[in-house]
């Protein structure tokens, strides 16, 4: 089950499954991101399968409170325990230890036979330096730029609601800094397994009396808690112990207010990317609970927008890539997809994105392993929209020659996709006039572009006559030459809609038509109405050293 040489087997507490014999290990699937090359800036997110024994892994549930200071964070607190308490109740029947960490409620428990249990256990041997401190950064952190702004502190809340949650926790007897007393009561602790604590050396004593080799976290707050408690993610990493995080259990204090400005679910995104790149890897609850879907807050309605970038000739990786964190990752989930530099025709990660809503291509001659052309086929097949740009209209086909063994082309896509008919382009030397359609001024697509005309940033394709179904949005014209058409869009056999444009070179992206043209095609193809916002005349901008 390994794909190389992306997917390779990640075999962990291979000594303990060797002293313990009897049930074989099971397997998970863990998420890194691993730079595209080095100081791109730009991440593939790709699979390893691990091989973990369930009992040697201890699940650590961090600071999963009663309370919060914050009242969206107890809402979401709320609505995540059960989820969280099914994932420990199939753990638990596995031989998982379980060690529950509600940081500062050790009084509310100081006769629970679960504390009794921990404060029993005898000290390690050698505890690891500061065992017993929060860890703020560990050394692979130096390189690495903090995703978001949390210095106010992460809470989400309406102003008003949020005094009117402190004083009904006052009215309560609760300190409304520091409202928490226990762990939420959703979540059930085994009186006869179970481990309460929130001190470092205790839970390392606990690690290494049950001869635990994985550890998992999961709870609240990654950006805080998960990560810097004396038993977070950090302190793990450190001290040489093998950890995951459940990516779907678990949530963060973002205020949306604050840089980056996206929304809080963005925010955990973000977060979790931080973590997969600089930590270490993650997995879903899917692990222990194979029937179910991951974990979605119910406020949590982004659309999943995938953007693949596997051309090399127009640097989309780097344009696409600041357009999607600018204008996209505020209200959307968005995946960004990037193709190997070192094999042209791989595209790490691809097949492991799910549930995607809309598709963003820009590729250009590539051909694919089988699966990963699959892939493309299946996500059309099923109706759902496609935005394309420039290249791709010739994305999946040779000039010439075939495919090396095992790939795949797929020569029609420009016609039964894209509606489009590239056979060629004019010289790079001559540049020309993008001009709306005067018939489609009142198309949605169109809506907030002031300009009736613009500088298109590279040569002009030849791409007439157009197929049925098409809808022209714009054309492009040079002297002396028929005006070919620029932008359209397209219903495919499949019913699924397609906008395509044939621009896409970095002149384009500095154009505020263009980008309004794709950001409103993004709306257009979620059956969004336009975005009021206009679009910004300055270029964007590159964000802390990063594309």
């Amino acid at each position: 089950m390994t794909h190389a040489p992306y997917r390779v087997a990640y075999v962990i507490g291979l000594a303990a499954c060797l002293l313990v014999p009897a049930l074989p290990a099971a397997e998970w699937n863990m998420t890194r991101q691993r730079e595209t090359a080095p100081g791109s800036g730009r991440f593939h997110r790709v699979d390893e399968v691990g091989n973990w024994d369930p009992r040697s892994t201890a699940i650590i549930v961090c600071d999963m409170w009663d309370s919060h200071h914050g009242l969206n964070a107890a809402r979401r607190v709320a609505e995540l325990a059960p989820r969280i308490d099914a994932v420990l109740t199939a753990a638990r029947e596995l031989g998982v230890t379980i060690i529950h960490a509600p940081s500062g409620c050790m009084d509310f428990y100081a006769d629970h036979p679960a504390r009794q249990r921990a404060k029993a256990v005898p000290k390690a041997a050698k505890l690891p330096a500061q065992i017993n401190q929060w860890c703020s950064r560990i050394p692979v952190e130096e390189r690495a730029v903090y995703p978001i702004d949390q210095s106010d502190g992460g809470e989400d809340d309406d102003p008003q609601e949020h005094l009117q949650w402190a004083a009904q926790l006052k009215a309560q007897g609760r300190n409304p800094a520091r409202p928490w007393q226990r762990q939420i009561a959703t979540i059930a602790i085994d009186e006869a397994r179970d481990y309460i604590s929130d001190q470092g050396d205790e839970i390392w004593s606990i690690l290494r009396q049950r001869g635990i080799r994985q550890v998992v976290l999961c709870g609240v707050h990654t950006n805080m808690c998960v990560l810097g408690r004396p038993f977070g993610l950090r302190q793990m990493v450190r001290n040489h112990m093998p950890v995951v995080l459940i990516r779907d259990l678990t949530d963060t204090m973002y205020n949306p207010r604050r840089p980056p400005r996206v929304s809080h679910f963005s925010g955990t995104d973000l977060i979790i990317d931080y973590i997969e790149r600089y930590i270490c890897p993650t997995i879903s609850s899917t692990a222990f609970l194979p029937e179910s879907r991951p974990f979605r807050f119910r406020h949590d309605r982004r659309p999943h927008i995938a953007v693949v970038m596997a051309e090399d000739e127009y640097h989309t990786r780097e344009t696409l890539t600041r357009f999607a964190r600018r204008w996209l990752q505020r209200d959307y989930r968005v995946s960004l997809i990037y193709a190997d530099v070192e094999d042209r025709n791989q595209i790490p990660g691809l097949t492991r994105v799910r549930d995607v809503d809309l598709l963003i291509l820009s590729a250009r001659r590539r051909v694919l392993p089988r699966e990963q052309l699959a892939w493309f086929r299946d996500y059309l097949g099923s109706g759902k929209p496609l935005i394309a740009i420039r290249t791709a209209s010739h994305a999946f086909h040779l000039r010439k020659g075939d495919p090396p063994a095992g790939h795949l082309q797929w020569p029609t896509f420009d016609r039964e996709i894209l509606g489009g008919n590239y056979h060629d382009h004019y010289p790079n030397s001559i540049r020309a006039t993008v001009e709306l359609e005067p018939a489609a001024r009142t198309h949605p697509l169109l809506t907030g572009i002031e300009q009736t005309a613009f500088p298109a940033g590279g040569s002009l394709y030849k791409t007439s006559p157009l197929h049925p179904g098409t809808f022209l949005l714009a054309r492009g014209r040079i002297q002396g030459e028929a005006p070919e058409p620029i932008a359209w869009t397209f219903v495919r056999a499949d019913g699924g809609r397609t906008f395509y444009a044939a621009l896409g070179h970095v002149k384009d992206f500095e154009q505020p038509a263009f980008r309004r043209l794709l950001l409103n095609a993004v709306r257009w193809s979620l059956g969004q109405s336009p975005a009021e916002k206009p679009i910004a005349a300055t270029p964007l901008a590159k964000r802390n050293g990063t594309p």
